[in-house]
């Protein structure tokens, strides 16, 4: 797994104790997933699983666009409850019909570095052109 969170204890500054402390992840984990999923899907035979970051059916959709053959919603099921599932999945569904495929095998890796129109954009320069059109 390359991108494992690790649930790490804290201290607890009134009682001076080691207490467990769970933070769930969001949506915004999910960039550097995406990012490597692009990189490394396609190369190898591997099958890449998105752990961490995804909660919605954008999130869901953009890690299968990425090369995932499966992505973990853990955090989000944790947060919205089982039922969660049948909406993101329904989602997805939705947004495969609306957008004319036929499977998820047609989206998945649509958007690797193999396959997508500009795949400088997965490199490393393209953190240096992102810095130089920031606007504060």
């Amino acid at each position: 797994m390359l991108f494992n969170r690790f649930y790490q204890p804290d201290i607890d500054v009134e009682t001076l104790e080691v207490v467990p402390r769970l933070v769930l992840s969001d949506s915004s984990e999910l960039l550097l997933r995406l990012r490597w999923l692009a990189i490394l899907s396609g190369r190898g035979g591997m099958q890449l699983a998105c752990s961490g970051g995804v909660h919605t059916e954008s999130d869901a959709l953009r890690a299968l666009a990425a090369g995932a053959g499966a992505v973990q919603l853990v955090s989000a099921l944790l947060k919205h409850g089982p039922e969660h599932l049948t909406r993101v999945r329904d989602g997805v569904t939705r947004w495969l019909m609306e957008h004319e495929y036929d499977s998820l095998a047609q989206l998945r890796g649509s958007m690797n570095l193999a396959h997508c129109p500009d795949p400088a954009m997965f490199e490393r320069g393209n953190y240096t052109r992102i810095l130089q059109g920031w606007k504060g």
